[in-house]
């Protein structure tokens, strides 16, 4: 499903741009507004992540991720960004060192592949620490960030606060609209199938009450799609 980036009318009839503040709270790109050193760095780790990553939407699952991630951090000052950031960015890139007609079946409900999990958690932290190496990023920073990776699924508790945010961040992913999709497709579901399955496996699994909150917001929203109510205002 497209994004929609342009209105299709201007009801209110006239420009109303000059009102709209340039950068409010919580808008950011990618690899900007954290300093120039971090946005650097970040910048030039993710052109070598994102060849790992075209497997699964992992590309743009990645992405989501490190967006929950910068919103998480904004409410837990006492995390690394620097750990935090690169770790998220780098996470799924294991993902394609494991043989794409087995992806899905490492995750699959009903099922599983615990050996694939911890496949992708191996060769992910394995390709990070060469991704690192080549950023430029100091090694003991590179140390926490790459045993952050080696773990982010099959471990059940967090190591730290960045690793409770990097977990929390790929798990609240599956709420979005993006994940829902995906997931949809991923198991032939339809939309309610998918947020039960999405919301099961995320809202009872997260280590902070920021993800929780905002996993249980995520939630609603769908939820509200779903309704018959909702379905009739689109009725002609």
């Amino acid at each position: 499903m497209g994004l929609k980036h342009t209105a299709a009318a201007n009801h209110v009839g006239r420009d109303v741009s000059a009102s709209i503040p340039a950068q409010p709270d919580g808008v950011f790109g990618l690899a900007s507004g954290l300093g120039d050193e971090l946005d650097a760095e970040l910048a030039r780790i993710w052109p070598r992540a994102v060849v790992h990553l075209g497997v699964r939407s992992n590309d743009a699952h990645t992405l989501y991720a490190v967006a929950i991630a910068r919103s998480l951090l904004a409410a837990h000052s006492e995390a690394d960004p620097g750990v935090v950031l690169p770790a998220i960015m780098l996470h799924d890139i294991g993902w394609s060192k494991v043989p794409p007609d087995e992806v899905l079946e490492a995750i699959a409900p009903g099922g599983g592949r615990p050996d694939l999990v911890l496949l992708h958690e191996k060769e992910g932290a394995r390709l990070a620490e060469g991704i690192l190496a080549e950023a430029g990023v100091p090694g003991e920073r590179s140390a926490r960030i790459v045993e952050i990776i080696d773990g982010h699924d099959s471990r059940r508790e967090a190591l730290s606060i960045e690793d409770a945010i990097v977990k929390d961040s790929d798990k609240t992913w599956r709420l979005t609209p993006h994940g829902l999709d995906t997931v949809m497709d991923w198991f032939g579901l339809d939309r309610g199938q998918a947020l039960r399955l999405c919301a099961s496996r995320v809202t009872g699994h997260l280590f902070t009450d920021t993800a929780r909150a905002l996993a249980r917001g995520l939630a609603a929203v769908e939820s509200a799609n779903l309704w018959p109510e909702r379905a009739a205002l689109e009725l002609p």
